[in-house]
């Protein structure tokens, strides 16, 4: 066996070995992703056709599916490599204090009255935020940008009050998303090309 072979080998055991135990929390930002923008396009064609108020708490279905759905992939993550990095825990508080905040301001607005006016705003930017921050502390610049680019489109949301107030939801479906959807994937496949091939 040459010199040659030798490093290839033990490079192909290296990427092996840190494919299996780097956690990456590869898939955390689709598990939010795919079942808000699904709940606030179910919340905005409810209200397009009933215009109810209980449509209005269609919302909730995302903490009921995202929460189970994160704890899966956090767990699998830690089985897999029994640790969590500082980032990762940084991370991970700031997420689950994302998503505190998010449902608490989500009920608070709904029962003064203030969810139609601002609760789109609010939630497209602390979502947002979350995207902008996780990019600075990974240096993954498809999340930095993503982020700043889903606070200005955030702010959009607010022209559309009174009788035009559903299509917030629709504004809020595309933040989530540009600032989940699209870089979770790009991050899934940055993680995969980086750890698993």
């Amino acid at each position: 066996m040459t010199t040659t072979d030798e490093l290839s080998v033990i490079s192909q055991i290296r990427g092996e070995v840190r494919g299996n135990t780097e956690p990456t929390g590869e898939n955390l930002f689709l598990a939010w992703g795919y079942p808000t923008a699904f709940f606030l396009l179910v919340e905005f064609f409810a209200l397009i056709l009933w215009n109810k108020v209980w449509c209005s708490w269609i919302w909730l279905g995302i903490p009921l599916v995202g929460t189970p759905l994160m704890m899966y992939f956090l767990n699998e993550d830690y089985e897999r490599t029994h640790r969590r990095t500082l980032e990762q825990n940084v991370i991970l508080q700031m997420w689950v204090f994302v998503g505190f905040l998010s449902c608490l301001g989500g009920a608070t607005m709904g029962f003064a009255g203030l969810f139609p006016i601002l609760y789109c705003t609010f939630q497209g930017l602390l979502v947002s935020f979350g995207c902008l921050m996780t990019g600075l502390i990974l240096h993954f610049r498809p999340k930095t940008v993503c982020g700043i680019l889903g606070s200005v489109l955030s702010f959009v949301s607010l022209f559309f009050q009174g009788d035009l107030w559903p299509w917030q939801l629709l504004v809020a479906v595309f933040v989530t998303v540009l600032t989940l959807i699209i870089p979770g994937h790009l991050f899934r496949r940055y993680v995969r090309k980086q750890y698993k091939e």
